[in-house]
């Protein structure tokens, strides 16, 4: 961030009432246009791309790093920074040679595997990214799509470099389903595999993103409470404090502090307390999972999930649980009662067994494994914006 835009975001916090500047810079599903302490890996993915700047097709690679480490940052920043900066207005990026201008057009097309599950989606992720024209939503086949890409793709001088995100999520649409979709366009197409794992039988270059020092997951969160929060309400020992208990995980101090701050503005408080950060704290699950599986769900699961938050589950079997979120909903308990082992499944929550003094099959509730505070604030703003 240039001094330029420090001064307005600090007049800005002077013109806001509250703690809270912009909620956006404190949310943990929100990425920076430049991540913090990241540049030399943002440099290595940059060698790995390198060929582009030649007119060539770079070999496919794979951002592989820890929960919390900011991959997704990583990728989505450059892959935006790109287009943006080196591209015309149809968001493409034209490489020159030392000859001079070549013509040939590149594309970065970064793709969310949480949201873009079926063929169709993923074609028309791809080509929303590289087309000028509008991509249908309904009313055209899987075929159709394909048949566009290969067209848009077709020429020599058009090529594409794909990242797929979260390809090694439960549920998600696999790296090497990604290279099956693509085998049509594969002279054209090179691909960014992101997750925390290579995809199977790996060969390719793979750049290792390592998992935030204490100093720098402070400087992270300073960053972001800087301009998120009015000066004052978080002081620097309870940032390194944040930093220290998070271990490495952005994700996780960032789920803090928002929940900390949501937890202060209910409180109608002037900065946050203790008491704030530790209810927060409380509310990041152990080795849990990113809020973002969560909020990637349909509307009606983001419902469900929220009623659980609402209701005591402890100690209660699965079948009591989903009978009082039904009533809560215009669902079923047995809908309900199949939404949540399929959550289990998935991981986004867990099923925890119960006490039992007799005999046969033992009982078991659900708990969430994200963080529920922060959940509970993005949800009901994408409710309220829909």
């Amino acid at each position: 961030m240039n001094l330029a835009e420090r001064i307005a975001r600090r007049r800005s916090a002077h013109r806001t009432s509250g703690i809270v500047v912009n909620r956006n810079h404190l949310s943990p599903v929100v990425h920076r246009s430049e991540p913090v302490g990241r540049g030399p890996i943002l440099e290595q993915l940059l060698d790995a791309l390198e060929p582009v700047f030649d007119d060539e097709l770079p070999e496919s690679a794979a951002v592989v790093g820890s929960a919390g480490s900011g991959t997704s940052a990583i990728v989505t920043a450059l892959f935006d920074a790109l287009n943006e900066r080196l591209g015309e207005s149809t968001r493409t990026i034209g490489t020159t040679t030392r000859a001079g201008s070549s013509g040939t057009v590149t594309w970065f097309v970064y793709v969310d595997a949480r949201r873009v599950g079926s063929p169709f989606s993923f074609y028309r992720t791809v080509l929303s990214m590289i087309s000028s024209e509008s991509v249908p939503e309904s009313g055209v086949g899987t075929d159709d799509l394909r048949e566009r890409l290969q067209s848009r793709l077709s020429r020599p001088d058009r090529r594409a470099v794909v990242a797929i995100d979260h390809h090694d999520e439960p549920e998600t649409l696999g790296y090497d389903r990604v290279r099956e979709l693509l085998d049509p366009v594969d002279d054209g197409v090179a691909t960014v595999a992101v997750g925390q794992t290579e995809p199977a039988d790996w060969t390719g270059t793979t750049v290792t993103v390592p998992a935030y020092r204490h100093h720098e997951l402070a400087d992270v969160v300073t960053d972001r409470t800087s301009t998120g929060l009015t000066a004052g309400t978080l002081d620097h020992d309870t940032v390194r404090e944040i930093a220290i208990w998070a271990d490495g995980n952005a994700h996780d101090a960032l789920a803090a502090v928002f929940a900390a701050a949501v937890a202060a503005v209910g409180d109608d408080a002037d900065r946050i307390e203790r008491t704030h950060l530790e209810t927060a704290m409380d509310d990041v699950p152990d080795r849990g999972v990113h809020v973002d599986r969560a909020l990637s769900l349909s509307e009606t699961r983001q419902r469900v999930l929220c009623n659980l938050i609402d209701v005591d589950a402890a100690d209660r079997p699965i079948r009591e649980v989903a009978t009082e979120i039904a009533d809560r909903s215009e669902l079923t308990a047995g809908t309900v009662k199949r939404f949540l082992y399929e959550l289990a499944e998935r991981g986004v929550i867990e099923r925890v067994p119960l006490e039992t003094n007799g005999s046969g099959r033992r009982p078991s509730t659900v708990v969430p494994r994200f963080p529920t505070i922060a959940f509970r604030a993005l949800a009901a703003t994408d409710d309220e914006s829909s």
